[in-house]
């Protein structure tokens, strides 16, 4: 039977959260960075949390379409979560042993931008404005190789998720865009082994139906609504190319 899962509490009290105050851009150093970080939990069936999704969120709190953004913008905005999440006091204040899913840039696939030097913490995912050119694919491969998980944010069939189908860990399926196409859509996602995960589950009826087409895990607002934090990491990550 699909869990009925409860809200969790918070991440450690200890964290030091302060008030964000700055526009999305990239930060000359973690210390000098203040942001807003949305987090949602990713669980089992059985309501077990192997990881969280890790959101930038703007001063207002609320949800920002950064996909809209430049380049340069959405660059910053992942490198503000990143030195969030695992900067300061590290991961394991806002993730406790769990896994971390971020949403990263061409710049971080390709290596302009370096990544947190944790691997086995860390969840690169993919979103879909990112083409899936010679230098991504190469890109992806060997992070993958040093341990990086990838996973296929809000996967719809487009040509360039197809294309890093092979090298991924995770594919995330919105389940708007399974209303739209169908069970078609669930087998290209599992062709090649990706764990499945349903996104945006907001009542029992969705999460059993994704239960029974084949997800192992679930994310939306039946697990728990992306709770938003205030947090300024106080040491730069290590960081690797």
């Amino acid at each position: 039977m699909p869990f009925r899962p409860a809200f969790a509490a918070p991440a450690s009290a200890s964290v030091e959260w302060i008030a964000a105050d700055t526009a999305p851009r990239a930060p000359s150093s973690a210390a000098t960075w203040r942001t807003r970080l949305g987090r949602q939990p990713i669980v089992t069936s059985a309501g077990r949390t192997i990881g969280y999704e890790f959101l930038y969120r703007a001063p207002s709190r609320r949800p920002v379409r950064v996909d809209r953004w430049t380049p340069a913008r959405q660059d910053g905005a992942t490198a503000a979560v990143l030195d969030c999440v695992f900067g300061g006091s590290g991961v394991a204040s806002v993730a406790a042993d769990h896994l971390a899913f971020v949403n990263v840039t061409r710049s971080y696939l390709v290596g302009e931008l370096s990544l947190p030097l944790d691997p086995a913490r860390l969840v690169l995912e993919i979103v879909e404005s990112v083409r899936a050119d010679p230098a991504v694919l190469a890109g992806v491969k060997a992070l993958r190789a040093r341990g990086y998980r990838i996973a296929i944010d809000d996967f719809a069939g487009l040509d360039d998720q197809v294309a890093l189908l092979p090298h991924a860990d995770y594919v995330k399926l919105d389940i708007r865009d399974l209303a739209r196409q169908g069970t078609a859509l669930i087998r290209l996602a599992a062709r090649f082994g990706a764990v499945l995960v349903a996104e945006r589950v907001e009542d029992d009826a969705t999460l059993d139906r994704c239960a029974a087409a084949g997800f192992t895990l679930f994310q939306g607002n039946i697990v728990q609504p992306t709770m938003v934090f205030e947090r300024a990491p106080a040491v730069p990550s290590p960081r690797t190319r």
